[in-house]
């Protein structure tokens, strides 16, 4: 059986876990042996609910886990949160925003690959099979020659919990899956409640849309020859995101390179500098930090 805790359980990503692990009995062999959250009210609930037990503080479980789940809220708390969990090996689920700033994005990333820690995570939008279809489709020039694409999703931009960064990784991270983790830079701006950002790849542009008031995604990939466009739910996405993390639990690789985890950090700081500047302003590479 193996232990793991749920670490910052403010949300509804705390609640999807327990709900796919001990309602929907995804898998047989996890306890949940205990959360942590800031909000003692919260984590209250999922013990009432799902009975497991709620500590005070979250170095609690060090020890007697065989991994972690981070899904605060606010993403400066996760490199925190994991920290007195490195040394011990064990693998962990890292929520989005991984971390707030690339500072914290690369100590956490080194720290990671000197204990040789293994990870998953980040937007589990990125595990919609339309994402993936529209990955292969860029892949293999199913419209032809790539020439651009669009995406949409909601963005919370005044969230007491880091503001634009609290959302934002859901649209850039699954651009990032399709046309791939590494744009060269990219132009923000606000009109209203919806802010847009033009990302600039080596050979074509990806359009951004981030939508104050409507919760639909969309997303497109144009070709020379076609277009594909359809929006797309996230149906099912905690029972593929605990499954990735339960692989690692039974010591299988994880799926992504630490740069390719990390990489949407290093986007959406771009992102929110050149909100901020008005300009271009270039996407930074982990070493440049």
């Amino acid at each position: 059986m193996y232990k793991i805790a749920i670490l910052g359980c403010e949300n509804s990503h705390a609640n999807n876990f327990l709900r796919v692990i001990y309602k929907e009995k995804l898998v047989s062999d996890v306890e949940v042996v205990g959360v942590y959250s800031y909000d003692m009210e919260a984590a209250q609930k999922l013990h009432e609910e799902y009975g497991v037990a709620v500590a005070e503080s979250y170095d609690a479980f060090v020890g007697k886990v065989d991994g972690i789940m981070i899904t605060a809220r606010h993403g400066d708390n996760h490199y925190k949160y994991a920290k007195p969990y490195l040394d011990s090996g064990i693998p962990m689920y890292i929520d989005k925003p991984i971390t707030c700033t690339e500072a914290d994005a690369k100590a956490f990333m080194q720290e990671l690959k000197d204990r040789n820690v293994r990870v998953s995570g980040g937007s589990l939008c990125v595990l919609n099979d339309y994402i993936q279809e529209l990955k292969q489709t860029v892949l293999e020039e199913k419209c032809g020659k790539v020439i651009g694409g669009y995406l949409r999703a909601p963005i919370i931009m005044d969230s007491p919990h880091g503001g634009f960064f609290f959302y934002a990784q859901h649209l850039a991270q699954s651009m990032m899956e399709i046309f791939g983790y590494y744009p060269e830079s990219v132009l923000t701006w606000q009109k209203g409640d919806n802010v847009y950002c033009d990302v600039h790849y080596a050979d074509y542009d990806v359009d951004l849309t981030y939508t104050g008031g409507c919760w639909k995604y969309y997303a497109s990939v144009s070709g020379n020859d076609d277009l594909v466009c359809k929006q797309f739910t996230n149906d099912d996405i905690f029972e593929r995101g605990f499954v990735e993390f339960h692989n690692l639990l039974e010591g299988k690789p994880q799926k992504q390179t630490y740069e390719d985890f990390f990489a949407p950090v290093f986007v959406l700081n771009a992102m929110y500098r050149s909100l901020q500047s008005g300009q271009v302003e270039r996407v930074k590479r982990i070493e440049e930090i």
